[in-house]
């Protein structure tokens, strides 16, 4: 089997490279998983515009987190579940919300656990969520427009959670003391 490269700027392509280099002056240097998709330019865009477009939804720092972070548990990503623990330790989010998430127990709220819960249910169950399912999601405040920015969460959060199973990506030194595993080990 043919082993995946993490690449550097010297080693991508032209269009990868000028990703990465936005990348560098980002976060100060090169996120394995941006490393990895660079292997696919089109990729890379893609998720860095899907990332770009998800934070500026009508999603606030709690709620984007909620989606993500449901999203990675449920794929069970080695990765994005310590790397998404920093940046919600970033975004100065309770821990208690952060430790709910990679811990799959009860939310603090009652509204961000029926995002949890419409969340994980578009995974399970590929977008066929039910009636029922949604007019909870609405009773507590959430919209229409809401349902489908999860769908853009879970867009991007594809690109990086099957990224990451492929390529096996390395967690980069800030977030592994943060390495998680899913409780039941399975994904």
């Amino acid at each position: 089997m043919s082993k995946f490269q993490i690449h550097t700027t010297e080693t991508a392509s032209e269009k990868s490279k000028v990703l990465l280099e936005k990348s560098i002056k980002d976060f100060g240097y090169i996120p394995n998983l941006h490393a990895a998709l660079a292997e696919s330019p089109g990729l890379l865009e893609a998720y860095k515009t899907l990332g770009d477009l998800f934070t500026a939804t009508s999603f606030n720092k709690e709620e984007l987190t909620v989606v993500w972070q449901t999203i990675n548990v449920e794929h069970n990503c080695h990765y994005c579940v310590p790397a998404h623990t920093a940046i919600a330790n970033l975004m100065k989010i309770d821990p208690a919300i952060t430790e709910a998430l990679r811990n799959e127990t009860q939310l603090p709220t009652e509204k961000l656990q029926i995002l949890h819960e419409l969340t994980l249910s578009l995974v399970r169950n590929r977008g066929q969520v039910t009636d029922q399912e949604l007019e909870a999601f609405y009773a507590v405040g959430y919209t229409k427009q809401n349902v489908f920015e999860i769908i853009l969460g879970l867009s991007q959060k594809v690109i990086s959670n099957y990224t990451n199973h492929i390529v096996k990506t390395p967690i980069d030194q800030p977030f592994q003391k943060l390495a998680w595993k899913k409780k039941d080990g399975i994904a």
